[in-house]
This record gives structure tokens, sequence and C-alpha cells, in this order.
């Protein structure tokens, strides 16, 4: 790119994602809706009639299921905002030699709200290279052992008892590079994939208030609604409109292929990788990983040791809507289930990963997900999920659904970022 460092580039993406421009409905109250144990057909619409072909889905269903997603959990997402980007600084001798690291300050709205991007882009390519997408839970300046990476301001959760790389809910010296195999970026960057992130709570802190972030600056009450109201955004929600945002930017830059977008992330941002691929058709690819409860996993749950939807709503209040915590003990009230938020990506690819120690982010449910979203991806012209029956400890089935898991606990690692590059391959790989 000529001259990049003194260019900033301006856009404005009105509706791009078309997440904030689906039409709000007037749905029932959650105590109000019929019991059904089993899963919801993703392919009967709320009043109950069939979808039999793909105009119907897209022209009908697909939009439906936004908006019931959006309503009865996530809350509805904050309209899209101008994104200007602005690089303060680029290394082209980053991995000795094999990269070029760039940060780059995305100016979101009107008043500029800052969000902080870690942009590295191979510099041996034969074109514009695919891109790995997502936020981490620890800042940009620990992925790296870069000591000029800018640490972030914004409050970040405690770690351990004596950790002394957060104090005082602020990022220190002390966690740089700390994290480098979280994300594995050389590993990446070896295989011909640029890598995105940004700390996300750049974009909204993971704490129980909305006082800070984006939220105070961009979410606007509905005509007589209280603030933040039943359908107000949560903190998933808004962690994806950043990723959004983040996609807005990436698209502009020359030596990245906007074709080939993909998201990822791990726990709660695998969640938020989910949902920002669900409404956002830009990315190309999904890599949710060990998501679980409210992203990948069932709420309608059969695994005992899996984390519930009371559960997770009495520990993380922020992360969802008013409106889904009326199903804590109702979830078989739930129009829905998450087998329809990752057919809301057909007939894009899509891998789930998973530790076979990690029961609390549900394995086996993820696996019926992905089977119960494979007649979407069926009626789009493409298998869903290869496999009937959950593979063995550490096969790949890399179908358009696609499905992972292997001895383990909660954790991201550069083996699994082996598998998200091998499953991307298949798909983004140029012959």
């Amino acid at each position: 790119m000529k001259n990049f460092s003194s260019v900033v580039l301006s856009l404005l993406i009105l509706g791009a994602c078309g997440s904030s421009q689906e039409v709000r409905r007037d749905f029932p109250a959650p105590a109000t809706l019929p019991s059904k144990a089993d899963l919801p057909d993703p392919l009967l619409s709320f009043d109950g009639r069939k979808v039999e072909t793909r105009e119907q889905w897209e022209r009908e269903r697909k939009p439906e299921l936004k908006a019931l997603f959006q309503h009865y959990m996530y809350g509805f997402m904050i309209p899209p905002v101008e994104v200007v980007g602005q690089e303060r600084r680029s290394d082209p001798n980053a991995f000795g030699g094999k990269a070029t690291l760039r940060e780059i300050t995305l100016k979101l709205g009107p008043k500029g709200y800052p969000l902080n991007l870690l942009l590295v882009v191979p510099n041996k390519r034969s074109g514009p290279a695919p891109v790995f997408v997502g936020l981490n839970f620890t800042g940009n300046h620990t992925l790296v052992t870069d000591p000029a990476v800018a640490i972030p301001t914004a409050w970040m959760r405690q770690g351990n008892k004596g950790d002394d790389v957060v104090v005082n809910n602020r990022a220190t010296e002390k966690g740089r590079g700390k994290n480098v195999g979280n994300w594995a970026i050389e590993q990446s960057i070896d295989r011909g994939y640029a890598v995105a992130t940004v700390y996300y709570g750049d974009i909204f802190p993971d704490k129980a208030d909305f006082n800070d972030g984006v939220f105070p600056v961009f979410f606007a009450p509905q005509p007589g609604q209280k603030s933040p109201g039943d359908v107000a955004p949560g903190a998933i929600s808004m962690w994806a409109w950043g990723v959004h945002r983040i996609v807005d930017y990436l698209v502009t830059v020359p030596e990245l292929d906007k074709a080939r977008i993909a998201v990822t992330g791990h726990s709660r941002l695998g969640k938020t990788a989910l949902l920002a691929a669900a409404f956002d058709e830009r990315i190309a690819l999904a890599i949710p990983h060990q998501a679980g409860c409210g992203g990948t996993g069932p709420s309608r749950s059969k695994n005992a040791k899996a984390e519930s939807v009371q559960r997770i709503n009495t520990s993380f209040p922020h992360w969802f809507d008013d409106n889904f915590k009326k199903f804590n003990e109702a979830n078989d009230r739930i129009p829905f289930d998450q087998h329809c938020l990752v057919a809301l990506c057909a007939p894009r690819p899509v891998l789930y990963t998973n530790g076979v120690e990690d029961q609390w982010a549900n394995p086996d449910g993820q696996f019926e997900m992905l089977k119960a979203a494979s007649p979407v991806y069926k009626l789009l012209g493409q298998e869903g999920i290869g496999a009937s029956e959950m593979p063995p400890l550490g096969k790949l089935v890399d179908s358009r659904l696609g499905y992972y898991i292997r001895t383990g606990p909660h954790v991201s690692d550069p083996d699994y970022w082996k598998t998200f590059l091998d499953y991307a391959d298949k798909y983004f790989k140029k012959s």
C-alpha cells in the first residue's frame, strides 16, 4: 500500500452487515410462549409455516430468526457507525522479517470512539492474504513479544491472586508476551494468513454494569423504552458489533482478501464470533472455539455437567438481554435453540472445536446443534455436518459444518490453531 502510514481511511457502512437493519417485531412475552422440550425446527416459521425453498429462507425465515435472537437473547445490535482507521505504527520486519505488524486506531462514530487494532500481515504472499479476525481477552501486548505494542488502558478483569499482570483492573507491562500461544500468530503467518485482533474490553468491559465502553456512547433506547430495557444489547451483542466494525476496516486494506475473512474466538468470545458471523455475510468462515452455552451449545441441554441458561445468566448478567433471563427456569419456552444461530451462517463453513475435559462447554450438545442445523445447509445445497456420530479424539471433520474434539481442558493453544488453519485451508486455499 502506498504511503500507508500517512493514510487515514474513512468509510460509512450503512447496513453492510444487516445486523441492525432487521425490522423489529412485537413478539409475545417469554412467559406466554409455548413449552417445547424438543429442538425447534429451524425450517418452521414462528407462525407455523414450513420453509421449503431458498427464497423462503432468505426472505422470511432468516430475517425472522435474526429478530428472534435479538429480541429474546442477545438484544438488538447498535446500528453501524462510521469507521475511520488511522495507523499509529508499522514494523515491516516483525517475526524476523516474515510479517508487517501494524497498530491502527479505529475511530468509531462522530466522537471517534477508539478501538486499538493489531494487524499482522505476512510479507511473503502471491496476492491479498486471507485474514483471521477476532477479539482477545488480555490485550494485544500479551499476544506478541514486541516491546512497542501498546498496552490497553480500558478496564480489565483481574487474574489469579498475586498475579501482577493486571493491577487495579488495568493491564501492566508484566503481561507482555504472556499469552503468545493463545493466538499463535506466527503459525498463522507461516501458513499465509493475516491476523487482526482487538482487546475485547476496548469495545465493552466485561463487568456487570453499562457505564463504560460503546454502550453509553452509541446505544439509544427506542421510543418509550426504558434504558437499558428488555432488548437492549448485552455484552456479546456489543462485542459482535465491534467485530463488524473491525471488518468494516479490513475490507478496505489492499493486502487482505475481503472474500476470505474468518472469525474466531475462545469461550465467551467464541459466542461472540458465532453471533458476528451469523449477522455479517462478509465473514466467510467461522470457528467459535469451546463456546458452549449461549453460543454453540444448546439451551435445552441434556448434559448435567454443562453450563445452564440459569447459571450463565446468574454469573454473567450483562452478557445477554433482560428477556433471556426470563427463561432461566423455562428454557423449553425459548422459540429457538443454538442450532438456529449456526443455521444463519448457511451455507458458509463453520467449525466447532472442543476439549473432552471441558464438559462445561457441552461438546456433545454442540455436535447435536450441528446435526440439527444441517437441514438448512441441505436446503441451500450443502451437506451440513459430514458425520452421524462424534468423531474420534483428534480427528477433524472438515465438512461445511465441521467438528473437532481432542483431549484437554478449556484452553486455546497452538495445537488448536493448527486445526483452525487446516480447516480454513480447505475452503480458502486457492488452487
